[in-house]
């Protein structure tokens, strides 16, 4: 921290979020919102085979069609040079061998690959004529056998998707010790071994994909308007897909509604409707409707895992094995091969001391959308599997499941620990938080409470859950040396005008986190200045040069970092200039309070009158330019380690199946908090999506035919209201991040890390009385009564 004070609306106070008042005044400015004249609607032509060859386009009927301007398909495109789209983290294998990157078009070439898979855009005067025209095109498909699951994909005689992926297989990833871990293994007491299967899901945010595309001829330059987390992305893969070059390509995110990870990745759209803007030398636009969402936005999950823990007599854990197949689905998306692999196996330490661990990871092509980030991007994958084995675990051994984990947690005297799978904790007291949550969950008392449902006759359980969250994505050093395309530091510039008043640009992105309160809390912390007098830009590549988006909980970790940094030197000018004000050496200056001051004496300035002398250029000392702004960029040495404990209570209806959750608990460490109401929000978001995965959310397939059968929200299923209970949540800040100036780590995703493997714990708690040991998620009432009733057939 600076010598700046706080403030009452610097960090650490519930401050209310300023950005709300022109979304509750419905003044907000979605792509939606955005009036360009004389813009064209664009409807895409959508594969409903998941697998096929393309043999024929017929798109003159359609061109015919009154109020149509063209039809393009991927031979237009090809034909045009416009280059494959590309992960931005590639992952080698193993063995060194690359991993299989098969191209993928904007637009389809020969070939679909899934069902939703674009293979031609009709563009029109508005969207319904663009729409109707699109029903008068007519495709001729030969239908190929599909496959629709990992475990299916890597069968002998299954149906290959790419010529370059023999076996569907586009990367084998293993990480640890075999050696070390088969020898644990074979003198352990006990090993307890779990099948856990991570459904995909689907993003489902409030407001779906958007774009509207214009192009300036004269000066050679393209305008994209998105709904992204990540415009900085998007801007430089539509130039090199376009040609084009990086600086004539200004990507705006305005305000978007929800993200979840999904829409921080590059899209076929993005580039279909840049390249229909340039071609026809007019403004394109195109909004998905809600079913598009559904077959051609990128889904989250998709693993299918077996795990083995060896313990010893005591319960201690001697050695970890996971073996995972990731459904990477017919394309590797911009992260699609780094999620199942660097990022979900650096987690499968968690927070215990497990001396041995290996894991091995085959990520398989299906005829399946592709995977990418959904909040938690791996990490509640690697909190299921390791929540699972210490329940069953404390089962075998016949130990409590709060004893079991107690033993093995990382005490806070091990820290910096790093792990047997590379990691490294810079900080973080694991017992603390563990007890902390116990105590507020009165975990204690849990029985008697057991004991009050069964007089009623329901089922209830309790489940813990600890995790471990990679927030804080970067550092670069470490993904680049992994293979990764693009770093993942961060950006900021402060500009103050000459009466004091601020302006910050930041490279991340806000879509409903409240950036526009916490960024102003951090620079009104720093500099003292009131909170009112500081705005915040994102989302706009003219305005901000370089970034790189808000996902892995990074903002604040990292981009508030940046931020930090752009302070000080801010503060650093300003004492310069205040020396030669005060005629003092600039060694002798303090700043704190808003205020420059001679140290130890009653002479100073205020910020104000500092800003006022940089803006007019005088009196200024020779060495010092006009102007206060500074820039300012972080990458973080480390990920931010987060963490924490949930414990879920939930009552389990014998007649129905249905799960009512009773009780929530969450104690969470995030360094230091800089706006505790936000924070608890954040929160609340996060487990209200881990309780949607882990008790109906689920992206349904056919086996057979690859055919999506969850395709509307009468089919895919999210909470509502009243499946929610009042979350009771915590913050422990004793531990704070060391690396960055503000000592914060990531809390976005923290909810949807911990609820799943917590919730799930609490379900099968309920229903151990019964003999049922395992079931798959998600947890469904009609999932949980015939589980009820067959073991009532079994005479359970």
């Amino acid at each position: 921290m600076s010598d700046a004070m706080a403030t009452h609306e610097g960090i650490g106070a519930a401050v209310l979020r300023k950005e709300d008042g022109r979304f509750l005044t419905g003044r907000g400015q979605f792509v939606a919102d955005i009036d360009v004249p004389g813009a064209l609607w664009c409807h895409f032509v959508r594969s409903p085979h998941a697998h096929a060859r393309l043999l024929r386009i017929d798109t003159s009927a359609a061109c015919r069609a009154s109020g149509v301007l063209a039809v393009y398909t991927g031979e237009d495109m090809a034909a045009a040079g416009v280059g494959p789209m590309r992960c931005l983290w590639p992952v080698a294998s193993s063995d060194g061998k690359p991993m299989a990157e098969p191209p993928r078009w904007a637009l389809a070439r020969e070939r679909v690959r899934h069902v939703g898979e674009a293979v031609a855009a009709v563009i029109a005067a508005s969207a319904q004529i663009a729409a109707d025209a699109a029903e008068q095109i007519s495709v001729d498909y030969q239908a190929l056998p599909a496959v629709a699951a990992a475990s299916a994909a890597m069968r002998d005689g299954a149906p290959q998707l790419h010529a370059q992926a023999p076996g569907n297989l586009c990367l084998h990833w293993t990480r640890g010790e075999a050696a070390a871990v088969q020898a644990a293994f074979e003198r352990a007491s006990h090993i307890v071994e779990a099948d856990l299967a991570s459904p995909r899901l689907a993003g489902a945010a409030i407001e779906p994909r958007a774009l509207i595309a214009d192009w300036d001829a004269l000066s050679g330059s393209l305008t994209l308007w998105a709904t992204t987390q990540v415009p900085h992305h998007v801007r430089r893969q539509v130039s090199e897909e376009l040609g084009l070059p990086e600086g004539r390509v200004r990507v705006i995110a305005p305000d978007v509604g929800g993200g979840f990870g999904y829409k921080g990745k590059h899209y076929p759209e993005e580039t279909v409707i840049a390249w229909l803007a340039q071609r026809l030398g007019r403004p394109v636009r195109w909004t998905a409707s809600r079913s598009e969402s559904f077959l051609a936005d990128l889904q989250g999950r998709g693993h299918v895992t077996r795990a083995s823990l060896a313990l010893d007599d005591e319960g201690r854990f001697l050695a970890l094995r996971v073996e995972t197949l990731a459904d990477v689905g017919a394309y590797v998306s911009n992260f699609g091969a780094a999620i199942p692999t660097a990022i979900y196996t650096s987690l499968l330490a968690g927070p215990y001391r497990t001396p041995a661990i290996q894991a091995s990871v085959r990520c398989l092509f299906t005829n399946n959308v592709p995977t990418d980030a959904y909040r938690g991007a791996g990490r509640p994958e690697a909190c299921c599997v390791l929540e699972r084995l210490a329940d069953r675990a404390a089962h075998a051994l016949h130990i409590d499941r709060a004893e079991i984990r107690r033993r093995n947690l990382v005490p806070v005297s091990a820290m910096p620990y790093r792990t047997p799978l590379g990691a490294l904790y810079d900080c973080g007291d694991f017992p603390r938080i563990f007890e902390r949550a116990l105590a507020a969950a009165d975990y204690a008392s849990f029985e008697s409470r057991r004991a009050q449902a069964a007089s009623r006759g329901a089922l209830r359980g309790i489940g813990l859950a600890m995790y471990v969250e990679s927030s804080g994505v970067g550092p670069s050093r470490l993904s680049g040396a992994m293979g990764a395309r693009t770093g993942y530091f961060e950006s900021a510039e402060i500009r103050v005008d000459g009466s004091g008043g601020i302006t910050a640009l930041l490279g991340t992105h806000n879509h409903g986190q409240g950036h526009a309160t916490t960024f102003s809390q951090i620079l009104s912390t720093r500099l003292g200045v009131p909170f009112e007098r500081i705005d915040i830009v994102e989302g706009d590549t003219a305005r901000v040069p370089q970034g790189t988006g808000t996902f892995g909980s990074r903002s604040i970790a990292v981009g508030g970092a940046a931020l930090a940094r752009a302070a000080d030197k801010l503060i650093a000018k300003g004492k310069r200039i205040a020396a030669h004000l005060l005629e003092a050496a600039p060694a002798d200056i303090a700043f704190c309070n808003g205020a420059f001051c001679v140290a130890g004496t009653d002479r100073a300035v205020t910020f104000d009158q500092v800003a006022r002398v940089a803006n007019l250029g005088h009196p200024l000392p020779d060495s010092v330019e006009p102007g206060l702004h500074e820039v300012a960029s972080y990458d973080p040495v480390n990920f931010a380690w987060a963490n924490g404990c949930h414990v879920a209570e939930v009552e389990v209806d014998r007649a129905t199946g249905r799960v009512v959750i009773a009780r929530y608990t969450v104690v969470d460490d995030f360094g230091t908090v800089i706006n505790p109401m936000i924070v608890h929000g954040q929160v609340h978001g996060g487990l209200a999506q881990g309780i949607g995965q882990t008790l109906l959310e689920c992206v349904a397939v056919d086996a057979a035919s690859g055919q999506v059968l969850s395709g509307s929200f009468m089919d895919y299923a999210l909470p509502r209201a009243d499946d929610l209970p009042s979350f009771h949540a915590e913050m422990d800040q004793s531990q704070p991040f060391p690396h960055n100036l503000i000592g914060a780590k990531g809390c976005g995703e923290s909810g949807a890390v911990g609820a799943p493997a917590a919730l799930a714990s609490a379900v099968l708690d309920a229903l151990a009385p019964l003999g049922v040991k395992d079931l798959e998620l998600p947890l469904t009432a009609a999932r949980i009564w015939a589980a009820i009733a067959g073991a009532a057939g079994m005479g359970a």
